[in-house]
């Protein structure tokens, strides 16, 4: 009965998050088309196409755990899961769509700690499902796992602000916050303050996700069960 009410949440969960993506790209896409005719709009352009590139990206990084999963024969925990989707819906549908990421103070500095913090743990979700690969004999220290884990969070979260960059750079759009929401461009070290600040929240959160991981490893407590992705042995033996 526990099983069947968690499923049943998660269900409901998904559908949400998923829906708050799917709903505003048909807004968005009728929005853009009759832009030049609309003398009610209340944001840019380029506003409406990085919430419409946001909300597109949503739904494809939505799918694509289900797809990888099954691809590679894995099984994601269900608490990874909604913290997963509840990230995206703040950070796409909260941040971009309802604008939270200029009306709510430090509210993508939250995130971005945030994010590095689940990288963090996604890192050691990759080095978990090597060390326990039978092809490969492999013991670690959880030194060395938490550092793994700690270089894969920032690495990703750099990752991260490089595509920024490229589609800023590409679409015109304003996802660094080089501008203000009035599209006054900010200049020097002023229009690097975001990106960096993005880094090093991501740095922290993944160091964070690291030192917990490490005690949890450390003292061999089961901490990290909820978060690790591990092999789908019922899929292998079908």
């Amino acid at each position: 009965m526990e099983y069947k009410t968690k499923d049943r949440w998660i269900k409901i969960v998904s559908s949400f998050v998923f829906f708050s993506f799917i709903i505003p790209i048909v807004f968005l896409i009728i929005r853009l088309v009759t832009y030049k005719y609309d003398n009610t709009v209340s944001r840019s352009y380029s506003d409406y196409v990085l919430m419409l590139v946001q909300c597109l990206l949503g739904v494809i990084v939505m799918v694509l755990p289900s797809i990888i999963t099954k691809k590679l024969r894995l099984e994601i925990p269900s608490t990874m899961y909604l913290i997963y989707w509840l990230f995206l819906y703040c950070a796409i549908f909260l941040g971009e769509i309802r604008n939270f990421y200029y009306i709510v103070p430090h509210f993508d500095t939250i995130l971005h700690t945030f994010s590095g913090a689940m990288l963090g743990a996604l890192g050691f979700s990759f080095i978990s499902l090597l060390n326990k690969e039978p092809k490969i004999d492999l013991i670690l220290s959880p030194v060395f796992v938490a550092l793994f884990a700690f270089c894969f969070g920032v690495t990703l979260g750099a990752l991260w602000e490089i595509y920024e960059f490229a589609v800023d750079g590409i679409m015109g759009v304003n996802m660094q916050k080089f501008a203000l929401s009035d599209g006054t461009d900010l200049i020097g070290r002023n229009a690097l303050a975001d990106t960096m600040k993005d880094i090093i929240v991501d740095t922290i959160g993944a160091f964070s996700a690291s030192l917990f991981g490490y005690a949890a490893l450390k003292f061999k407590k089961g901490w990290l069960d909820n978060l690790l992705i591990r092999r789908d042995h019922d899929s292998m033996n079908d």
